[in-house]
């Protein structure tokens, strides 16, 4: 399937170079040009924009930051709205907010345009190893147009409803693991506190209920206090940040997310913004005396 690829970043690249090992034809674009060529390396073509990447694809991948720029690549001016054909597929595979994505495949219909939000969960280990899980809002029969590509991003593919749906999902996702990452962090602190091997700790607590994936994958940065990137801290506040606003618009209070959003907050204020957001154990580990 020919597929356009645009925004190579942690999660993007990664994913693009698993589309090409499945067989496909990529087409890759990002606004930093330079990230684009380890994946043309493995060969990928280059577009000079999302426009021009669009052009010749049935499948039009985004992965990027943040809303504003979802929207730019999709619906500005040399966005790919303006060189899709009638017929292709934009999958937006960003995390951003449900209500600007069911605005934009609102414009993007009235181009014959069709469009799936699908953002994952699984961090830059699942984008490398091709084994996201992968939430899926729009018509199941794009779905299966596309389910081919995204086999090769994902392990676990599920629809969930109509376009928005995905989003609304990942926003779940987002709240999840901001409670579950900030109790690792506690349950960490006080182990450290009581002096006891950390390592054989994590190794009992899990093997039963309280087992999760920041407790297998990131209770040795906490246990270190040293928190190289997976997930940035300021991608994450702003996750909680969409997923916050959905819940005042749905009337639902999440008092954990609200604080994890502003621990996020301060961490990103004293510089830690690029850590893994695995750093919120900053706060216990300084509040609790812990060097």
């Amino acid at each position: 399937m020919k597929v356009a690829f645009i925004g190579m970043g942690t999660m993007g690249a990664p994913m693009a170079m698993n589309i090409l090992k499945a067989g496909h034809e990529v087409t890759v674009h990002n606004r930093t040009r330079e990230r684009e060529e380890p994946v043309a390396k493995a060969g990928a073509r280059r577009a000079e924009s999302p426009r021009e990447a669009a052009q010749a694809a049935l499948l039009i991948i985004t992965c990027v930051s943040d809303t504003p720029d979802v929207e730019n690549i999709i619906l500005g001016d040399d966005g790919v709205i303006h060189g899709a054909r009638q017929g292709s597929i934009v999958v937006d595979m960003s995390t951003i907010s449900p209500t600007a994505t069911r605005r934009m495949a609102e414009e993007l219909s009235k181009n014959g345009i069709k469009m799936l939000d699908a953002p994952v969960s699984g961090g830059s280990e699942g984008a490398q190893k091709g084994t996201l899980s992968i939430m899926i809002g729009g018509d199941e029969q794009d779905l299966k147009t596309a389910e081919p590509v995204l086999q090769a991003m994902g392990e676990t593919i599920t629809h969930i409803g109509p376009v928005g749906a995905g989003q609304m999902t990942k926003a779940i996702n987002q709240i999840v693991a901001a409670g579950t990452y900030w109790a690792v962090a506690e349950g960490i602190a006080l182990g450290l506190k009581a002096g006891l091997e950390m390592e054989r700790v994590v190794q009992a607590v899990g093997g039963g209920a309280a087992s999760s994936w920041p407790l297998v994958y990131r209770s040795s940065n906490m246990i270190n206090n040293s928190y190289p990137l997976g997930f940035k801290v300021q991608l994450h506040r702003k996750d909680l940040t969409i997923a916050l606003e959905v819940a005042r618009e749905l009337g639902v209070t999440l008092p954990v997310s609200a604080y994890v959003e502003q621990v996020e907050t301060g961490l990103i204020t004293r510089g830690y913004g690029d850590e893994d957001i695995s750093a919120m154990a900053r706060n216990i580990r300084e509040a609790s005396g812990i060097e």
